[in-house]
C-alpha cells in the first residue's frame, strides 16, 4: 500500500460537508482484497478490537487494504475522544487506486490518525506489535494541544448554534465570527469590543481597587510594596491577617491569603515578587471565594470557589493522596479540561507547614487538609454554582465594578461569607477584576449546574435574529461564470453594496484588485469573508479549489451553475467524464443556504438535473419559455427566466419582469448568444437575493464589459477598420459559443489565433479547431506557455489533425509565440475583416493588443 498524496479539505466538499482527510491510495492486487490475505483481518483486530469496518461500502467491491486505513483512521479517532462519524473509500478509474476519505475535527489529529492507521495496517500485515495506548495517547495529546479550550469553545458553540461562521484565525483562541463587514473577533473570553485600556486597568490591581473605592464598591484595605521589609511594614499597619499578591498577576500565581507572621509575609513576598516587581499586601476578608461573571450589563453567572484539598485516609501520604486526586480523568494539565491538577510548590509547602503538615503526614481518616488557601481553579481548586442565590444588590455591585473598570467580559472576586446578602452587611469585599475571565467554572462546575456563557457572550455581539453572514453568490460552470460573476458583483455595487469579488484573474474589493492571478480557489474566498469592508461576496468557483480543499465557506445564499462543457479539464484528478464534472460543480448547490436559490441552466440536463440536490428552491433559465422544464416549474409556481421577444423575462406565476436586451450592452443586442445566457444567470441571481427590479435593471444596463472589466470576455477593438476579438475561450464549447457569437457579426474575412492547454485530453483539443475550421478563412496555431507538461510540437500536432477536414479554412499558419501569432494576425487585416484572437496570456496579450490598435 503506497500514499500518493493527502489532502485537507478544509470546508463543504465533493464527499461531504464534514472536514475530512483525502488521500490517494494504491493497492497491488495482492491488497486489494483483505480476504485474500490470510490471517489479515484477524491480526488487525487483535491490535485494534474496537475497529469498526464499514461493511455496507464494501458489499458491491471487495475490501481493500484502503478500506482497512480508512476503518483504522476513523476509529483511532474516535477511540481518542474526537467526535467523528463519516469516512468513505472510492475505487478509481485506475485498478488498484482508491481515494480514501476520513472526517477530522482538528486537521493535525486527521493527520497524525493517518499516519498511525498506516502503521497499524503494515504491523499487522507483518504480525508484528503495534502499541494501541501509545498510538491513542498521542492522538488525545494532540487534540488536547491543538482544540479550543472550553471557553473559547463553548463560545464557538453557542455562535454555531445560531448559525454563525466562524473561522479560527490562529492556532490559539482568536477566532473571527461572521464574514465581511458583520464579522466580530474574540480571544479566549475577550472580544474586539474589551478596551486595551480596560485590561491594563485589571491587570493593576492597586489602580482597580483605587477606581473600586472612588465608585462606593467594598474593597480591603492595602497597598503597593517593593520589599520584604515594605511589605512587614504594610501588615502591621493593616493589624490583621493579610493577603500578599502580585500587583499584575493572574490564575491565583504567587498569592498567599491568611498570613499573620513576618516569617510568612517574607516568604510570601519572595513568591510574589518572582511574578512581578510590583507586590500588594492587603487585608484578608474572611469568608468563601467567590467568581462573579459580568457580561455587559448584566451578572450571568457565579460560583463559590473551593481550595484543593485532600480527605485523609489514614493509610496513604499527602503526596500520595494529591497523585490519587489528580488521576480523575476531569483533571488536566492546562485549561481544556473541566479540573486542573493539584500542583505542589512553596505555596503548598507553606500552607501544609503552617497546619503542621509536609507531604509525607499521613492525615488520619476523614481529616480535610488544605493544599492551598487561594481558590483558582489553575491551581487545583473546585468550583460550586451559585448563581440562583446571589443577592440583587451584591449582583449590582458586581456589574458596577465591572463597569466601572470598563470591561464588557469581567470575572468579579468576592470574599464574603454568603452571597445571599449585600456586602456591606457582612464585611465583604471585591478583592479583584479579571479581563478575559476562565469560563470554565460555570460551564462544568464540579457542583451545580452548568450556566450558558457562551451564549450570553454570543447575544452581546449579535442581537437576536442576526448570524452575521454577508450575501454570498457561489458561481461554477464550464463556460461564462467569470462574466456571471462580474455582472453580479456589478449588479450588488449599484445597491450600494461594498463588493468582494474573486475569480480567475484576481480578487476585487470595491473594484480595487488586491491579488491578481486564479483566485477562484477557497483561499481567497475566505480571505475576502476575512475583509472588514465587504457587505456582500460573489465568488467564481473552479473546481481545482473544491478538489483541493473544499470550499471556502459553509453555505451560501446563492448558487449558479452555467452549463458543463465539454472537455474542460477531463481526465484530471479522476475527473473522466462529463458526469464526474457536474458532481464537483453540483458541491455549491448542494450547500444553498434552505432559505437560498440555486439558479440552473434548464437547457443542460446535467445542471439541470442538480435541482434534486438544492436544499432551498430553484430558478431555472433558458433561451425559450417553451423549454418543458421551464414551462412546468412556472407551472408549479416557482421562479424562472426565459428569453422572449428581444427581452429576458423573470416571471413566478402570472407576475412577470421584462428587461429589454436593447438594455443590457453586454447581450449585443442580443447577437452574443452566450452573453445572453450569463445575463439570464445574474439576473436569476439577483432576483434570489431580492434586489429591487430598478436596481437589477441599472445595473444590466451600465455594466460595460471590456478589456479592464472583464479582461479575456469577449474583449472588442477597432484596428484600422477591422474587427478584433480577443477572449480567453480554451475549450470545444467555449469555441463554439464564440463562432455562434461570431457569425452574427458582418465581415469581408474571418481569421482565427489559436493554441490549446496541453492539460486537455487529445481529442478535446483536435476539437477546438474542428470547430474552427468550419467558421474561418485563415487560421493561425501558436504555441507558447500553454503546453502544460506536453513535448514541443504536440499541442501543434492535435491543432493541425483537427483542421485536416476543414470545410472552410484555406490558410493555416504555424507560429511560435502568443505575441508573434497576433502580429501575424493583425499584419493581414483590411478594413471589414474580423478576426477572433484565442489568448493565453491574458493580462499580457490584451495590453499588446490594445496597444497595437493604438
Amino acid at each position: 500500500m503506497e500514499i500518493s498524496r493527502i489532502r485537507a479539505l478544509r470546508g463543504p466538499n465533493l464527499w461531504s460537508r464534514h472536514t475530512s482527510i483525502e488521500a490517494i491510495v494504491s493497492c497491488p492486487e495482492t491488497e486489494q482484497s483483505i480476504a485474500d490475505l490470510p490471517g489479515f483481518e484477524a491480526r488487525l483486530r487483535a491490535r485494534f478490537p474496537e475497529i469498526k469496518f464499514l461493511e455496507t461500502a464494501c458489499q458491491k467491491t471487495p475490501c481493500s487494504m484502503a478500506h482497512a486505513l480508512e476503518a483504522a483512521a476513523l476509529g483511532l479517532q474516535a477511540q481518542a475522544g474526537c467526535p467523528v462519524t463519516f469516512s468513505r473509500s472510492v475505487q478509481t478509474v485506475e485498478q488498484g487506486t482508491y481515494q480514501v476519505v476520513v472526517e477530522y475535527t482538528e486537521e493535525a489529529v486527521g493527520r497524525l490518525a493517518f499516519e498511525l492507521a498506516q502503521e497499524l495496517c503494515r504491523a499487522a500485515t507483518a504480525d508484528a506489535p503495534f502499541d494501541l495506548a501509545q498510538a491513542l495517547a498521542r492522538l488525545r495529546e494532540l487534540d488536547e494541544d491543538v482544540r479550543l479550550g472550553p471557553s473559547t469553545g463553548a463560545i464557538v458553540q453557542a455562535a454555531v448554534a445560531r448559525g454563525i461562521p466562524y473561522r479560527r484565525l490562529t492556532e490559539g483562541s482568536m477566532v473571527q465570527f461572521g464574514w465581511g463587514s458583520r464579522q466580530r473577533r474574540i480571544q479566549a473570553a475577550e472580544t474586539d469590543r474589551t478596551s486595551a485600556i480596560a485590561e491594563s486597568i485589571a491587570q493593576d490591581k492597586e489602580l482597580t481597587k483605587v477606581l473600586l473605592h472612588a465608585a462606593g464598591v467594598p474593597v480591603p484595605q492595602g497597598r503597593s510594596v517593593s520589599n520584604p521589609e515594605d511589605a512587614w511594614k504594610a501588615a502591621e499597619e493593616i493589624d490583621g491577617p493579610v493577603v500578599v499578591k502580585p500587583r499584575d498577576g493572574n490564575q491565583g500565581k504567587g498569592v498567599a491569603v491568611n498570613i499573620r507572621t513576618r516569617e510568612e509575609v517574607l516568604a510570601a513576598f519572595a513568591v510574589a515578587y518572582a511574578i512581578s516587581s510590583d507586590v500588594i499586601v492587603e487585608r484578608y476578608l474572611p469568608g468563601h471565594d467567590f467568581r462573579l461573571l459580568v457580561i455587559g450589563k448584566q451578572l450571568v453567572a457565579a460560583a463559590r470557589r473551593a481550595p484543593p484539598q485532600v480527605i485523609g485516609d489514614g493509610i496513604h501520604r499527602i503526596s500520595e493522596l494529591i497523585e490519587q486526586v489528580n488521576l480523575d480523568p476531569l483533571r488536566g494539565d492546562g485549561h481544556a479540561t473541566s479540573l486542573t491538577k493539584i500542583r505542589v510548590d512553596s505555596i503548598t509547602l507553606a500552607t501544609l507547614a503552617k497546619h503542621g503538615h509536609t507531604l509525607d503526614s499521613i492525615p488520619p481518616k476523614g481529616e480535610p487538609v488544605a493544599l492551598r488557601n487561594n481558590a483558582n481553579l489553575s491551581t487545583g481548586g473546585s468550583a460550586t454554582d451559585v448563581t440562583d442565590n446571589v443577592h440583587p444588590e451584591l449582583a449590582a455591585r458586581a456589574v458596577e465594578a465591572a463597569q466601572m473598570v470598563g470591561l464588557d467580559i469581567c470575572g468579579v472576586d468576592v470574599v464574603c461569607e454568603t452571597v445571599l446578602k449585600p456586602l456591606q452587611e457582612q464585611g465583604g469585599g471585591i478583592v479583584e477584576v479579571n479581563a478575559a475571565p476562565g469560563l470554565r467554572m460555570h460551564l462544568q462546575p464540579s457542583f451545580g449546574k452548568g450556566r450558558p456563557v457562551g451564549e450570553a457572550i454570543i447575544s452581546t455581539m449579535y442581537r437576536e435574529g442576526e448570524d452575521g453572514r454577508i450575501p454570498v453568490v457561489a458561481v461554477a460552470g464550464t463556460n461564462g461564470k467569470t462574466t456571471t460573476a462580474r455582472l453580479i458583483a456589478h449588479i450588488l455595487r449599484t445597491n450600494k453594496y461594498r463588493v468582494g469579488l474573486t475569480s480567475t484573474d484576481g480578487v476585487y474589493i470595491e473594484d480595487q484588485r488586491i491579488d491578481s492571478g486564479d483566485c477562484s480557489g477557497p483561499r481567497s474566498a475566505r480571505n475576502v469573508l476575512m475583509h472588514p469592508d465587504v457587505d456582500a461576496a460573489v465568488f467564481e468557483t473552479a473546481r481545482g479549489g473544491v478538489l483541493r480543499e473544499g470550499l471556502g465557506f459553509d453555505r451560501c445564499n446563492v448558487a449558479v451553475v452555467t452549463n458543463i462543457g465539454m472537455g474542460d479539464h477531463l481526465g484530471l484528478s479522476f475527473i473522466s467524464t462529463v458526469e464526474d464534472l457536474a458532481v464537483v460543480k453540483r458541491v455549491i448547490v448542494e450547500n444553498v443556504a434552505s432559505n437560498g436559490v440555486a439558479v440552473l441552466n434548464a437547457a443542460d440536463p446535467l445542471v439541470a438535473n442538480m435541482a434534486t440536490d438544492c436544499p432551498g428552491s430553484v430558478t431555472y433559465f433558458a433561451n425559450s419559455n417553451k423549454h418543458p422544464l421551464i414551462a412546468t416549474h412556472r407551472a408549479q409556481g416557482q421562479r424562472v427566466v426565459y428569453l422572449e421577444q428581444g427581452a429576458i423575462v423573470a416571471a413566478v406565476g402570472q407576475n412577470e419582469h421584462r428587461v429589454a436586451l436593447a438594455q443590457i450592452p453586454l447581450t449585443g443586442n442580443g447577437s452574443i448568444g452566450f452573453q445572453v445566457e450569463n445575463a439570464m444567470a445574474a439576473i436569476g441571481a439577483a432576483w434570489g437575493l431580492g434586489l429591487d427590479w430598478d436596481i437589477i435593471r441599472a445595473g444590466l444596463s451600465s455594466f460595460i464589459s471590456d478589456a479592464s472589466t472583464a479582461p479575456g470576455r469577449f474583449n472588442l477593438f477597432n484596428f484600422n477598420g477591422a474587427t478584433i476579438i480577443a477572449d480567453y475561450g480554451h475549450n470545444p464549447d467555449a469555441i463554439a459559443a464564440l463562432v455562434a457569437a461570431v457569425e452574427n457579426m458582418p465581415a469581408q474575412r474571418r481569421s482565427v489565433v489559436i493554441s490549446a492547454a496541453g492539460d486537455r485530453r487529445d481529442h478535446d483539443i483536435r476539437r477546438q479547431t474542428e470547430i474552427l475550421g468550419d467558421a474561418f478563412d485563415q487560421v493561425i496555431l501558436y504555441e507558447d506557455q500553454c503546453q502544460r507538461g506536453r513535448a514541443d510540437g504536440e499541442v501543434m500536432a492535435l491543432l493541425r489533425a483537427g483542421l485536416k477536414q476543414a470545410q472552410r479554412a484555406q490558410s493555416v499558419q504555424e507560429v511560435r509565440g502568443e505575441f508573434l501569432a497576433i502580429d501575424t494576425a493583425l499584419a493581414s487585416l483590411a478594413a471589414g475583416d474580423l478576426c477572433l484572437i484565442l489568448i493565453d496570456q491574458v493580462e499580457e496579450a490584451l495590453a499588446y493588443i490594445a496597444q497595437r490598435c493604438a
